[in-house]
């Protein structure tokens, strides 16, 4: 689960202009602003490095960055 949440926040971090260290598994989508266009381009980029379908919607209902490391870490076991 750390290399899902290191690969999520790798991508956030420059599509929020953030620093990748400001970043955690406590980090809320709500406070960093999240679009439907940020949430789509973090799921692209997840099935690409996987090579696992990232569905959208239950990826977007995820609150933090570490539940949504937990959410694809639960696909690749699938």
């Amino acid at each position: 689960m750390n290399e899902i949440l290191e690969k999520i926040i790798r991508r956030a971090a420059p599509i929020w202009g953030v620093a990748e260290e400001s970043l955690g598994a406590d980090t809320t989508f709500e406070e960093m602003g999240a679009k439907s266009a940020h949430i789509s381009q973090i799921t692209t980029y997840l099935e690409d490095v996987f090579d696992v379908e990232v569905p959208y919607m239950g990826f977007r209902r995820c609150k933090t960055l570490g539940e949504a490391a937990r959410f694809v870490a639960g696909l690749l076991e699938e």
